[in-house]
Formats: C-alpha cells, structure tokens, sequence
C-alpha cells in the first residue's frame, strides 16, 4: 500500500510539474507579448489622427479615426453585479453586431431602437458611440491598463514556482510531503497569490501606478506571507514551547 501511495504521489508529482511549465509559459507570454502589444496599441490609438476628410471610407482597417453612422437595433441593459450586461446592437452599410460596454451611462441606457449615432471606427473596433454630444465608449476601445497584465503575469509565475516545489517534493520525497500540501501551505499561497494579484494590480489601475512596479510588489506580498508561515511562525511556536 506504502508502495502505491508513493507511485499516486509521484505521478501527481508530474502532473504538478507539467502544470507548471503550463503557467510558466503563460508568464513569459504575458510580459513579452501580451503586455508590450497592449501599450503598443494604446499608444497607437492614443496617437491615432482624424481620417482626411474626402478619402475613400476604409473602415475596417484604417489607423486613422472615422465616425460611421450606425442605427441602434436593440439595446440590453440589466444591472446585476457580475452578471450586469450593457450591450447594444448597431447596424449599418458595412457592419451589425453587438458592442459591449462597461457600463449603462451616460450614453448607452438612453438609446432605443431606430436612434442614430456615430460610432467611431479604429482598425476595425467601434471604440465610442457618439448621440447629440454625448460619447460613451466601447470595451474595445484601447486602454491603458497594463497593470492587470502585469499582475496576471506575476501571479502566473508565482503559481508555476508553487506547483513547480509541490511536483519535485512529491517525486523526490514521497513519504515526507511535511508543509507541501494544499492543507499545509498550498492553500494559504493560493489565496494570497491571488488576493495580491487583485489586492495590487487594481489599484495600481486605479491609481495610475506604473505597471513595472506591480509585479514586484506582488512578489513581495507573497514573500513575507512565506517568511512568516514558514520561519516566523514555526520559531515563535519554538520559543514559546521552551518556556
């Protein structure tokens, strides 16, 4: 039975490391593809100029900006937490679809069916809908919010790391997993990784910080949470013992 258990424990052991390579890849994705074309294109967005006036309409792939007049089909707004939907579905010469945004006002819950507007058109997003001087953005329009890509990196890198020791103490060691388990520090890592990666890189959104400081930070957090499970804590228990 001893024998069994070991050989479960080892074969969990490479699913752990495989999973980890899974993560890591994901990390270096994040900080070397998914972070740079993300500033990249707001930059290019935020630079973008006005379409000349009289060129021939391209739309769908200019670089420059270009109003499109769009009639309003339907619009769905239902506020429900998590589950909140602002949508509306817009039609024209050349496009109907829905667009998504992040929010009911100031224009969207005002628009019914047969409403003109002009939408906004870069590369092919509808990035704002404008009605009577009010503009209201769409979730396609660029942002500059790296931070939350560079926090989902880091937490990816930092889940990889974990799953990464739990794998190689469970091929190495088999009968003596001490403190690398779920119950033992795997659960406590997992809630702090995660709770960082929010706990920081939203308010780094909020706040403006600069994306290169998210990550640090949030490897920090997670540091002191491991000094203090793993050194403090044990040799406070230690002292008090003794006396």
């Amino acid at each position: 039975m001893t024998a069994v258990r070991a050989g479960v424990r080892r074969v969990r052991g490479l699913l752990l490391i495989a999973v980890s390579l899974f993560l890591a890849s994901g990390c270096v994705l994040a900080f070397t593809d998914w972070l740079p074309a993300d500033v990249a294109r707001y930059e290019e967005y935020h630079a973008a100029e006005r379409c000349a006036a009289g060129s021939a309409p391209d739309a769908w792939r200019e670089n420059c900006l270009r109003d499109v007049e769009f009639g309003v089909v339907d619009t769905v707004v239902e506020r429900g937490g998590k589950n909140s939907k602002y949508r509306a579905t817009v039609d024209s010469a050349r496009f109907q679809g829905e667009l998504a945004f992040g929010d009911p006002g100031p224009l969207l819950d005002t628009l019914r069916a047969g409403d003109k507007v002009a939408g906004t058109v870069w590369r092919g997003d509808v990035v704002a809908l404008t009605k009577d001087g009010v503009r209201q953005k769409t979730s396609d329009e660029p942002r500059d919010e790296p931070q939350m890509i560079a926090a989902g990196g880091a937490s990816l890198g930092l889940f990889a790391m974990v799953c990464l020791v739990f794998g190689a103490v469970r091929l190495v060691a088999p009968h003596r997993l001490g403190r690398f388990t779920w119950s033992g520090s795997g659960k406590v890592l997992f809630f702090t990784n995660l709770g960082a990666t929010f706990g920081v890189g939203l308010p780094a959104v909020w706040c403006g910080i600069p994306w290169q400081l998210v990550a640090p930070v949030i490897v920090l957090v997670v540091l002191v949470v491991l000094v203090g499970g793993f050194v403090l804590r044990p040799a406070l228990r230690r002292e008090a013992a003794a006396r």
